[in-house]
């Protein structure tokens, strides 16, 4: 895929979905820094550097799962589209529903991206393309 040097922040709560994003991750953009948070709140408290993410980096790319704990990815779609200061970090939706309302709540809060679990090879190749067009 080229090189790519993007920090990635991966906002998911099953342990079995973090290990296969990770690795399809490190196999295809192996230069890619991969923060984790494992729910709604840790991600926004990452991109706001709250708490014990102070010192965090405002990610390039938002992987967001819709149904995690605390916060959905929904609502931290929501709060981050309509912040002048995060709403331009491009964000893929990763999910395994297939409701019609999430996709058009995705939709209605700007997400960039909606795809079905488990990350793909050609997933990130579209977000790829999107970065660099």
């Amino acid at each position: 895929m080229g090189e790519i040097n993007l920090h990635i922040l991966l906002a998911e709560d099953n342990e079995g979905d973090i290990l296969l994003t990770s690795e399809i991750i490190e196999d295809h953009m192996a230069n890619c820094p991969l923060s984790v948070v494992k729910d709604g709140a840790a991600a926004l408290d990452f991109l706001y550097h709250k708490g014990k993410y102070e010192h965090s980096i405002k990610p390039d790319l938002l992987l967001l799962d819709i149904n995690m704990p605390k916060k959905s990815g929904l609502e931290v779609l929501a709060t981050i589209k309509n912040d002048p200061e995060l709403r331009t970090i491009p964000t893929a939706i990763l999910t395994t529903s297939s409701s019609y309302n999430d996709k058009l709540m995705a939709k209605k809060h700007n997400a960039d991206f909606y795809f079905t679990k488990p990350l793909e090879e050609e997933h990130l190749r579209l977000i790829f393309e999107k970065l660099h067009s």
